[in-house]
């Protein structure tokens, strides 16, 4: 033991004297020491997290011979074609969903200011098998007349009528009222439908006068509501029988068939594309082609966001596309629940809000009226300021990877978006159409859930790339999903070569679909030799491996000058304008520069004018105004600088046109695509106006 003299000589404490300082401590002070080290363990169990990343994201994907990339993911070069053994088929992926969830429930609809009702697994399955039956027992089977069409809003019969193609092997054929009555004739005949499942009468009576007066296979249209005496006599009349859902549930269970299980390769699907131009193709889909798309996209996400039978999926998008059949049966494989809206659009967020989804598919259209909406109602300096506050904030843990809704930035300001939304979405994916990095950015942050973009085709069954789970950065769509390759190929008229990293977008894998229904031409020009799918995209390879969309083939057109110009990638850099909501760029060989016409936004316009000219009054008064097109263009002129468009890309002069093109005026396809002939016909006098004043 030490003696006193040398811990004097030391300097240290006496034992004694330390013993009685610890005594002399006063008990708040150890209670406040507690309290630090029980508030400091607290918080380092409870700190938010960084997600991790399946992959190491600065190499997201792999390049091969002949340029062709796949999936960091995929460890070997056989493509993922189911994700679950016992999924190899849509039929399968459903009994798995039943078997999964133990019956749970399955699909939902409601009636207005009504909650959800359900019907179980079970109850879903049962009544599919006795619609199936009736099929058979009307002569249809997987090798007679095996085609069925669908003319249905969304809604839980539409999802039943599927499933009874799927216990029998035969095929669906969607059908939707907005390809209009000549396109709908056309995929009739083209398919040889004998029986289509409606939704309402008026679809009914649209089919009558779709088919008459001419020759049709149409034998028989189930409608899932009661048709009425008038209805019945008049397809009576053309020669068709007209007969409730419930009455065909009822020939199915007096004379109920086993089911007959599809294989993988047989087909099922055959989704028409609507088409900027000419008549529809049907692009034929197998049970692989969509269970391996679905299983891609499982797979890319399965450790940061799996999908259990406690999750709802709010289903609105048309299921007629393959964007939102992808994502149902997505749901059916892991037993989630759907629940259907009501239909009409206007009605949706109150659908959000009952339902509380925690899956929720957009579509860029919807994104951007709520990203202009959340920025309207920040209608002060102030306000602005603690949004983009906020924003900045939370923005810095996106980029470390953390997804959340519980900081105090969403308790003060993005609360009220997310509870708009129903306040339980974990999981959103976007897709059919570009969508701006800024807005998918601040959406990200603002919902604080894990949100996605995917990019694809109907040729290739829906998606072909995925953004991966970590990587929150916009600007691209991913990289390749697990179930194909893609490769980029010269496109040397407009300067993109693989051998730098760009060129149009090709796609090989089991989602590749089967070809065109009855087209060979059609498919040999879509189809390469060697099992490729050219899209008409032109993309370009990031650094990290994920694949950036910047241009589009197919919609090129040559100036005078014999300058190729690519108005889409143009259109994209124009509609970034506050003032503006949508651009139509022209332009063709016999003229030497751009026109445009412009649809301002309703919303934005107003203000816009009033922040750049100093202007206030309505908004039709100032689409009139000659110093408002001025302003308009000089803003699209430096947008287009920024953007890097060369002179000749630039518009000379523009239109201003003051209602949206939308699918009801016949300017846009189904999925929100321009319909270019079509807007090129309906501004003919408009674009003719515009050269002749350049050239005066």
């Amino acid at each position: 033991m030490l003696s006193q003299e040398l811990l004097r000589r030391m300097r240290l404490p006496d034992l004694d004297d330390v013993s009685q300082y610890i005594r002399s401590l006063s008990t708040t002070t150890l209670v406040s020491m507690g309290a630090v080290a029980a508030m400091t363990t607290y918080y380092l169990a409870t700190r938010p997290k960084p997600l991790q990343p399946p992959c190491n994201l600065c190499m997201q994907s792999v390049e091969g011979e002949d340029f062709a990339r796949r999936s960091a993911l995929l460890n070997t070069d056989d493509h993922m074609t189911h994700f679950y053994d016992d999924a190899t088929t849509m039929y399968e992926s459903f009994l798995r969903g039943a078997r999964v969830s133990n019956n749970g429930p399955c699909l939902g609809s409601r009636k207005p200011k009504q909650p959800y009702e359900w019907m179980t697994y079970r109850q879903v399955l049962d009544r599919a098998e006795r619609l199936g039956s009736a099929f058979l027992h009307r002569g249809h089977s997987k090798n007679v007349d095996p085609h069925i069409g669908i003319f249905s809003q969304n809604r839980p019969e539409w999802t039943i009528s599927e499933l009874a193609c799927c216990c029998y092997s035969l095929v669906t054929v969607p059908l939707y009222d907005t390809l209009g009555t000549e396109a709908i004739c056309y995929i009739i005949d083209k398919a040889i439908i004998s029986t289509i499942v409606c939704d309402v009468a008026g679809k009914a009576d649209l089919l009558l006068d779709c088919l008459k007066g001419g020759d049709h296979s149409v034998r028989t249209i189930v409608l899932m509501e009661a048709p009425s005496t008038e209805l019945t006599s008049r397809g009576h009349q053309a020669g068709i029988q007209i007969i409730s859902l419930q009455e065909m549930e009822a020939i199915g269970k007096a004379n109920h068939r086993p089911p007959v299980p599809p294989r993988p390769e047989d087909m099922a699907v055959i989704c028409f594309t609507s088409g900027t131009t000419g008549n529809p193709k049907g692009a034929m889909l197998t049970h692989r082609n969509i269970v391996s798309n679905c299983s891609a996209i499982l797979r890319t996400y399965e450790n940061t966001c799996r999908l259990t039978p406690t999750d709802v999926h709010i289903s609105y998008l048309p299921l007629a596309h393959m964007f939102e059949q992808i994502a149902q049966w997505v749901m059916m494989v892991c037993g989630v629940r759907i629940g259907f809206s009501q239909g009409d659009i206007r009605l949706l967020m109150d659908d959000l809000t009952t339902l509380k989804p925690t899956v929720f598919p957009v579509v860029p259209r919807l994104l951007n009226r709520l990203f202009d909406k959340i920025f309207g109602q920040a209608n002060t300096s102030m306000k602005r300021w603690l949004l983009e506050f906020a924003f900045r904030r939370k923005e810095a843990e996106l980029k470390k990877g953390i997804i959340r809704r519980d900081s105090i930035w969403d308790r003060l300001i993005f609360r009220k978006v997310q509870a708009s939304l129903g306040g339980r979405v974990r999981l959103m994916i976007t897709g059919a159409a570009p969508i701006s990095p800024t807005v998918l950015t601040f959406l990200r942050v603002a919902l604080g859930c894990q949100f996605y973009e995917g990019y694809g085709q109907t040729e290739c069954t829906g998606g072909c790339t995925f953004t991966m789970p970590g990587d929150w950065n916009a600007g691209h769509v991913g990289a390749p999903l697990t179930c194909n390759f893609v490769k980029l190929v010269d496109v040397a008229e407009m300067n993109y070569l693989a051998t730098n990293g760009e060129g149009e977008v090709c796609v090989k894998g089991p989602n590749v679909f089967q070809g065109y229904l009855k087209d060979p031409e059609k498919t040999k020009e879509t189809i390469d030799a060697d099992g490729w799918v050219h899209t008409g995209d032109i993309g370009k390879w990031l650094p990290n491996g994920t694949l950036k969309i910047v241009d589009r083939k197919k919609h090129i057109f040559k100036l005078a000058q014999g300058e190729y110009v690519a108005p889409e990638k143009i259109e994209n850099i124009y509609v970034r304008s506050d003032a503006l909501a949508q651009v139509f760029v022209h332009g063709d060989s016999l003229q030497a520069c751009l026109v445009a016409v412009v649809v301002p936004d309703p919303d934005f316009l107003c203000g816009w004018v009033k922040k750049t000219l100093g202007m206030d009054s309505s908004y039709l008064e100032l689409c009139g105004r000659e110093e408002v097109k001025t302003a308009i263009l000089k803003d699209m002129v430096r947008l287009g600088k920024e953007g890097g468009l060369k002179s000749f890309e630039q518009v000379k002069a523009i239109y201003i046109h003051t209602e949206l093109f939308s699918v009801q005026n016949g300017l846009l396809t189904p999925t929100l695509k321009t319909k270019r002939a079509d807007l090129q016909r309906h501004f003919r006098p408009q674009i003719d106006e515009l050269y002749a004043g350049i050239k005066m």
